[in-house]
């Protein structure tokens, strides 16, 4: 199988295609033919270790001391069953679906991927395509469990800052669709008509505008790109507002089920309250231009690998 990998940490030069021995699966586990996965900034973070530097010493001893421990990149992916394990009955042969492979050691960047049954897997929706399938998840996911702790009314005024972003953009569609708040969205000039057609009630150009000159209006403000001074963005916040942040806030409460998000995540998109947004699609083959693009950091929405058919 072919398979982007990297041994070593620095600039997308560092990725490399390469064939592979296709992976056998396990008892409990299933054989996913990959036809789409992404480029997203942990992607990039990990491959060039540049990680907030609180997280420095748990990021060397997971990533690997020297170089990494985990060579196929890759947090997410649709594609079919293409076997399974003697154990396995959730799924079958042949069943389109999607997932997160955060807790399974990535490998989003391999035409085939084996996971666990119980992992964080499920039936794709049948509304989306591969490529947009594979982008819904991990952005949907950490949308859905930081606007979650807000407990969000409706009417209330929520705040997103990066709107325009993979989290920013599902964000904006949930708090506006699914919760009815008065959404403002925050980004560059370039995508205020996006986030307007998202959603969001007012929308902001942070190159010419201040949210916090508005003073305490909010009821919660969400930095869905975690790059705006928390201290300065709790002034917008009406007393006993909410502040998120995507780096803070985005694990799943201890005591539920981590599949069950997904498994929200996939009846919104097939109720159509979530609409993907795919700035670019890559072949595998280009995965160095696409880490190029997604690290200059003005991606709107998320960046899709689409595998040829083989």
């Amino acid at each position: 199988m072919q398979a982007v990998v990297y041994t070593e940490y620095g600039p997308p030069e560092v990725l490399q295609l390469v064939e592979l021995a296709k992976p056998v699966p396990k008892d409990n586990e299933v054989r996913i033919h990959v036809r789409a996965t992404t480029v997203t900034i942990g992607d990039v973070r990990m491959r060039s270790f540049t990680v907030p530097r609180e997280q420095w010493v748990f990021a060397r001893l997971y990533l690997g001391i020297l170089k990494p421990r985990r060579k196929i990149l890759g947090m997410e992916l649709a594609g079919d069953i293409e076997a399974v394990g003697s154990h396995v009955t959730r799924f079958k042969v042949g069943d389109p679906v999607f997932a997160s492979t955060f807790e399974a050691n990535f490998g989003g960047y391999a035409e085939y991927k084996c996971l666990p049954e119980t992992g964080l897997l499920a039936l794709k929706p049948a509304n989306l395509s591969y490529e947009e399938a594979a982008a819904a998840v991990g952005a949907g996911i950490t949308a859905m469990r930081c606007l979650r702790k807000a407990h969000i009314q409706p009417g209330q005024k929520v705040l997103i800052y990066g709107a325009s972003g993979a989290v920013g953009t599902n964000a904006v569609q949930l708090a506006h669709s699914h919760y009815g708040a008065d959404v403002t969205g925050v980004c560059s000039t370039a995508n205020l008509e996006l986030v307007k057609s998202l959603g969001a009630n007012r929308v902001m150009d942070y190159t010419r505008e201040d949210f916090t000159e508005d003073g305490p209006i909010y009821h919660v403000v969400f930095d869905a790109v975690a790059k705006f001074p928390s201290s300065r963005a709790r002034t917008a916040l009406k007393p006993n507002g909410v502040y998120l942040n995507v780096h803070h806030d985005s694990h799943s409460e201890p005591a539920r089920n981590m599949l069950q998000d997904l498994l929200d995540l996939k009846a919104l998109l097939e109720a159509g309250t979530l609409k993907p947004v795919i700035d670019r699609c890559y072949p595998l083959e280009a995965m160095v231009e696409a880490h190029r693009y997604v690290e200059r950091g003005h991606k709107k929405g998320s960046v899709v690998i689409a595998f040829s058919g083989r």
